[in-house]
């Protein structure tokens, strides 16, 4: 990646333009360019190439609708010849475009066999801390990607400590792991319950880095590495991409590899109940009762409801440290993607301003993010005639609040910030291919930034 965005002052021009500022751009050219545009016919959108009196490369243009879209030019790394480029933009667009840039040259090919050369363009920037953030923000991105992107097959338990063992000997972190039934012993049963039926163990995986005197941030990600179901199994379309139900573990790496790569001052925690929800003979069963580490019992309504009890033990060990703040990430409904649509990250809080602080800072960044409410009178829904509560209301309506109150029963006294992420992209949109996809990272980490400096 560090070849493709390059601290440098040489490559043939790349101009990089508004629609607003083309018609005056187009003025100050010679007759020979302006000559070549209108023969082309080109419209002032998108891009041209412009060859000088030898009929070689002479410069690009690429003209958007807004420079200040993080993804306005993600295709164009791909759309360019081979070479390098010098870019030449307005100040205030230089960052944007250095980050589409490199998300654009993104591609998943692990179990592609055929892996041609396919060597891609290089842009040259001359700010070297722009270039430097910019390899960061796309590495973390990528590393999300990644994550969600692997089959269930080299994907479980066992692979998602993986990624973050290399993560934390990258950052000098430190991991442990309480595996299988110890985790009954430690008293996670509600981890335990949900991935005991699978031959793929179940784990806590518990990553801290930092200074503990700093303030301390502690991120929890849903690790369902496949969602069958349980015993209230998917259909086979609603399981064709349950690989990527581990989405709220890979948002996590990818927000902790930003976290540690820019050395914020915090004490940074990360908790990943990482599970299969699987079906044998000793699945958790519709109707079962299980003990939460709050103490709190729970009947099972839906095998399905999964994500929320691995959740909820993960929850209630994170307050024990008394952070400053627990943000978790999940990948937790269906019903905050009806509401929200696929590419929007919906995130519930009990700090206002915190929600409108990342709210704000995402919009600043092309990484939109929309507050939903933490509506009190739905909890009523949760009642239970044998139990503290069920694990999920009986009727469907107000899925993704019901599954953050839900949640929010665990964590009594810190501030908190719960992220349902769709975690995937249904269509190509520039640098954003189809496939695992990262929301709400950018933002969350802008707002920490802001906070914690």
């Amino acid at each position: 990646m560090n070849n493709l965005l390059n601290a440098e002052n040489n490559g043939t021009a790349l101009i990089i333009l508004e629609k607003t500022a083309y018609p005056a751009w187009l003025e100050q050219q010679d007759k020979r360019c302006q000559n070549w545009l209108e023969n082309t016919q080109y419209k002032g959108d998108g891009l041209a190439l412009i060859p000088n009196n030898q009929g070689k490369l002479s410069q690009a243009l690429f003209v958007v609708t807004d420079a200040h879209d993080y993804f306005a030019c993600g295709d164009l790394i791909k759309q360019l010849p081979q070479g390098q480029y010098l870019l030449q933009a307005q100040a205030e667009h230089v960052t944007a475009i250095s980050f589409g840039w490199l998300v654009g040259a993104y591609q998943y090919d692990r179990y592609i066999t055929d892996k041609s050369d396919k060597t891609l363009a290089s842009l040259a920037i001359n700010n070297a801390e722009i270039v430097a953030s910019a390899i960061k923000f796309a590495q973390a991105t990528a590393l999300t990607r990644d994550l969600v992107n692997t089959p269930a097959a080299d994907m479980m338990p066992v692979d998602i400590a993986q990624a973050t063992l290399e993560l934390a000997e990258t950052f000098n972190g430190a991991v442990t792991q309480i595996i299988g039934d110890e985790l009954l012993v430690h008293n996670y049963p509600t981890i335990h319950a949900v991935g005991r039926a699978s031959i793929n163990t179940p784990r806590l995986i518990d990553l801290t880095w930092g200074d503990k005197s700093h303030p301390q941030v502690t991120l929890i990600g849903k690790g369902v590495c496949f969602d069958s179901g349980g015993l209230d199994m998917k259909p086979a379309a609603g399981m064709r991409n349950m690989k990527k139900d581990m989405g709220g573990a890979a948002h996590v790496l990818g927000l902790a590899q930003l976290i540690m790569a820019h050395n914020l001052p915090i004490y940074l925690r990360v908790l990943i109940p990482a599970v299969e929800n699987a079906v044998s003979s000793n699945a958790l069963r519709p109707g079962d009762v299980v003990t939460t580490r709050k103490g709190l019992s729970v009947e099972i309504h839906n095998t399905d409801a999964e994500g929320r009890l691995v959740l909820c033990d993960a929850l209630a060990e994170a307050e024990n440290d008394e952070p400053e703040l627990i943000i978790d990430f999940a990948t937790l409904t269906g019903a905050m993607r009806v509401a929200l649509g696929t590419e929007i990250a919906g995130f519930f809080s009990n700090n206002d301003q915190i929600a409108a602080e990342i709210t704000s800072a995402g919009s600043k960044i092309s990484d939109p993010v929309w507050r939903m409410p933490l509506h009190k009178p739905y909890d009523d829904l949760f009642q239970s005639t044998i139990a503290d509560m069920t694990n999920c209301p009986t009727q469907p309506f107000g899925g993704a609040i019901t599954a953050a109150l839900y949640l929010q029963r665990f964590v009594e006294k810190t501030d908190w910030v719960h992220f349902d992420v769709m975690a995937f992209n249904v269509r190509h949109l520039p640098g954003r291919p189809l496939g695992g996809e990262a929301f709400g990272i950018r933002a969350v980490f802008d707002y920490l930034q802001a906070r914690f400096k």
